[in-house]
């Protein structure tokens, strides 16, 4: 492709996301995320390219002690894909300091939605199903395809006693790149979070689903699973003042018909349009 083609810009998202599997998969996702952007940062480098905008994640920072996150909380990533994505940051750290290379690192929060068009929707492998995101859960229930939902842990302490996350739009992490991509600078790094700095429990989260799809989705409260922590979500003060970023879409209920919208018309994945 560098051959072939005059780059001016490299976005590097592709990448396997699932931290449950991650655990069961560790080599895989080593080699799939650290190896292959080694791999993206050798090319760059032998075909002069000298923009990188990288896609991280909250993963990276494990279980900070406080909230919310910063940009500067220490990163103590605790399964296989944040290790992964930690490991292809300080790759791409180490080997700009060395490069006039312009590089923008982004720390995606919970990722939902669709694109509002219809052309893009989320459809995991089925195998990944019971690794995915509660939103492809909460579909798989409104659709009959699992019985129903199952909330992990109502004993939190946060105000309904279940989780708390930060979910951010797809739309509105399309535009921080779009963003990062015109703040670029030569021989600059710029890391920020891309988040909406706002949690929202897992109970919140089923019953926007539940408006979303028009469907009673049964839920079954079972007892934590281990690994999870109370709450995570970020301070996006840094990429609102630097890039002029600020997250648009943040009814949870909308981006959720959006993503619905999607799944009702592809029930099967992408080859079922």
């Amino acid at each position: 492709m560098f051959s072939e083609n005059a780059f001016d810009a490299v976005m590097h998202f592709a990448a396997v996301a699932y931290v449950g599997e991650s655990t069961q998969e560790p080599l895989r996702y080593y080699h799939n995320i650290t190896s292959n952007t080694l791999t993206v940062l050798e090319a760059m480098a032998a075909h002069n390219v000298k923009t990188l905008i990288y896609s991280s994640t909250c993963a990276t920072y494990g279980e900070p002690d406080t909230m919310p996150i910063v940009e500067t909380t220490p990163q103590i990533p605790i399964n296989p894909y944040g290790k992964a994505k930690k490991m292809s940051e300080d790759i791409i750290l180490d080997f700009s300091k060395k490069s006039n290379m312009a590089v923008m690192i982004l720390r995606y929060f919970n990722v939902i939605g669709s694109d509002p068009e219809g052309r893009l929707g989320e459809a995991p492998r089925p195998e990944l199903r019971e690794h995915g995101r509660i939103s492809g859960a909460c579909f798989d229930a409104a659709s009959g395809i699992i019985p129903g939902l199952k909330v992990r842990g109502t004993d939190y302490p946060t105000a309904d006693g279940t989780c708390v996350r930060d979910y951010i739009d797809v739309t509105d992490l399309v535009d921080a790149h779009v963003k990062a991509l015109g703040k670029a600078e030569p021989s600059k790094v710029g890391i920020y979070n891309v988040g909406t700095g706002k949690g929202r429990s897992v109970k919140e989260f089923v019953e926007a689903c539940k408006k979303a799809t028009g469907a009673t989705i049964k839920v079954d409260y079972l007892d934590r699973r281990a690994g999870d922590y109370a709450e995570v979500y970020s301070n996006p003060a840094k990429i609102r003042d630097e890039l002029n970023w600020t997250a648009q879409h943040t009814d949870l209920r909308e981006s959720l018909a959006t993503a619905w919208k999607w799944q009702k018309a592809h029930p099967g994945g992408y080859g079922s349009a």
